[in-house]
């Protein structure tokens, strides 16, 4: 339904039954104002645009599902060990019990954990994927994430594919305590033999990259890609400030800056990732 039918048919309900139009609201999110230029924009022409806004080319959120649908050819996504999920090995609890919070995310996001990986294509190119997704926990690392992203990379090593891991974390899951921290040379770990197999790795670093996700597996791709204006630390801003005792440039953590000081390789919008992906896979392999 146009927008135009849309009012025409609220206008025509109000005539008929003596209601305020102002009284009518808007189904929830018909309409999406830009993060960063408030920009307002139709929902529907916001993701045919791969959530980028079209007048400021600010990056909204997405999920995993979405990923794939932009990235791979249509229906060529196999998931891997889609059936792992967490449990409370230390029995955590902060304001809620940890279980409680792993069984609310499943429910939310329809997800058993902060990643999906899998075997797909780009244009007929396979290729070994992780998918982080930010909606589970923060994309939080921790003893599920870190398992499925090693027997990814041993399958892809195995089977000798190129691997692409998106990265999307608040940095290693806190609930899990050292069981988490463990996951970080686990994965390096694998991607060392898997480089050793002559096999390509690219990471691609999205909004927000931080921790203990940003101090292992995603800063050791032979090619480090980011997306425009992304968030990518390890540690927060206020603590780098007050363990240095200076002042921090207003850019610092973006991904632009970080490739001005040679710690990225390339910035590519998502619009364009799918074509670029398949450029660079064409030429390592």
């Amino acid at each position: 339904m146009s927008l135009s039918e849309w009012f025409t048919q609220k206008r025509n309900i109000c005539v008929k039954n003596n209601i305020k139009q102002s009284d009518i609201q808007l189904p929830e999110n018909f309409w999406i104002k830009c993060n960063k230029c408030s920009f307002l924009m139709y929902y529907k022409n916001l993701n045919q645009n791969f959530k980028v806004c079209p007048k400021c080319n600010y990056h909204f959120p997405t999920s995993s599902q979405d990923r794939i649908h932009h990235i791979f050819d249509l229906d060529s996504w196999k998931s891997l060990n889609n059936n792992l999920s967490s449990t409370d090995p230390l029995g955590f609890s902060d304001k809620k019990l940890y279980r409680k919070r792993l069984q609310d995310m499943k429910m939310k996001t329809g997800l058993l954990d902060a990643v999906q990986t899998g075997i797909a294509s780009i244009n007929n190119i396979s290729v070994a994927c992780g998918i982080m997704d930010f909606r589970f926990m923060g994309g939080s690392m921790g003893s599920v994430v870190g398992e499925k992203l090693t027997r990814l990379i041993e399958y892809a090593t195995k089977i000798k594919l190129p691997l692409i891991i998106l990265c999307a974390s608040g940095g290693a899951r806190m609930q899990e305590g050292m069981l988490s921290l463990m996951q970080m040379a686990k994965i390096s770990s694998a991607l060392y033999k898997h480089s050793e197999a002559g096999l390509s790795y690219f990471t691609i670093l999205t909004s927000p990259t931080t921790g203990g996700v940003t101090a292992s597996f995603a800063m050791l791709g032979d090619l480090i890609i980011a997306e425009p204006n992304a968030l990518i630390a390890f540690a927060g801003r206020r603590v780098i400030e007050q363990t240095i005792k200076e002042d921090l440039p207003d850019n610092f953590q973006t991904s632009e800056y970080l490739f001005k000081h040679g710690f990225i390789d390339l910035i590519i919008s998502r619009i364009e990732l799918r074509d670029q992906l398949y450029k660079l896979l064409s030429l390592y392999t």
